[in-house]
Formats: C-alpha cells, structure tokens, sequence
C-alpha cells in the first residue's frame, strides 16, 4: 500500500486539505495527516478544527511515496516556515519520489529550489514564489515527480491525477465515477 504525508498548519485551506484526503483513502492509499504545530489539532483557514493522526516530530517520513501541501494563507506560509518539514521535502524530491502542493503551497518548493527548470502552477498572484519555475496556469501540472495545484477549484482533478499517479488509471476512474465526479464533468 502506498504511503502518503499531508502536512497541516494552521490556516491551511479546508477543501485542498480534505478533498484529496478524501479521494486518496478511497483509492486505498495510507495517508497520514500530520501537523507541524506541535499541537494534533489544526484550524482551517475558515475556522475548521481538524485533528491531525501524527505530530511531526512522530512521523517516519523516510519510506513516503508522497509529501502532500494543502494551500491556503497563512498556513501555506506556516509550512514554509517548518524547517524539518524543508528537509523532508527535498529529501523526498532528491529521492525522486512524489511531492505535491496546492494553491499558495508550491510557494514552498519554489523557495526550496524545487522548482528549478520545472513547469508548475499555483494561485493567481502567487507566481512569483515559483522560483526557477515555469509558470502554467493549469489547475494542476505534473513535471517529474513533482505536483503542483493550482488552487480549491483544482482540488479534484489535483487529487485524481495524484491517485492515479500511486495506484493506476482505472483505480482513480473508478472513485472518480464512485463520487460522480466524471459525471459532473461529462454534463
């Protein structure tokens, strides 16, 4: 089963947080909330408290398939300030092994390096943090091992490409169909 690590902070937005947890632990992916407040409990940028399953400090990031930044401000500025979680992610992209962010979170990779000589998106204003980057504009770009998203709206299609990505085409058809995704889109 793959292994998945989304990183809370406070001020994460809801919807890119929950959206694609939803949809990976359908797909029968092991995801992990994981906070880097030191607390396990988390509040969205809207006021949602979330109780994340491990404090970072407790987590075994080591053998992760994906590292996972839901957007939102400031949590996405909450993370970038989380040094450990820094290391872990550019162990994870120097490993050659998935590391994702949505919305105003590639801000993130971008300020790490990881972006250089990449193609990448993010939330509307926020493309000058995509250091080294080509700037796309879709609501989500794969180049390499690294995903980026562009903000809520992108929340699905973000998600079902990355399902796709740990398991396969049909396993991430299947959920879409499930949760009438494909539907919504085919009408």
């Amino acid at each position: 089963m793959k292994k998945v690590f989304m990183f809370l902070a406070n001020g994460f937005e809801d919807i890119e947080a929950l959206i694609p947890l939803d949809v990976l632990r359908r797909g029968g992916v092991d995801v992990k909330t994981v906070s880097i407040t030191g607390s396990l409990v988390d509040e969205s940028a809207h006021g949602v408290k979330i109780e994340a399953d491990l404090l970072f400090d407790d987590a075994d990031l080591q053998d992760a398939d994906l590292l996972m930044l839901p957007g939102g401000m400031p949590g996405a500025s909450n993370l970038n300030e989380h040094e450990g979680l820094k290391k872990a992610l550019v162990e994870q992209a120097e490993a050659g092994r998935l590391v994702s962010a949505i919305c105003a979170a590639p801000l993130v990779l971008g300020g790490l390096g990881l972006l250089n000589g990449k193609r990448a998106t993010c939330y509307p204003g926020f493309e000058q943090t995509l250091i080294g980057a080509e700037y796309t504009a879709a609501l989500f770009t794969v180049d390499g091992n690294i995903v980026t998203g562009e903000g809520p709206a992108a929340a699905f299609p973000y998600a079902y490409t990355l399902l796709a990505m740990l398991t396969d085409e049909e396993t991430a058809r299947g959920v879409a169909e499930g949760m009438r995704y494909l539907h919504l889109m085919e009408g």
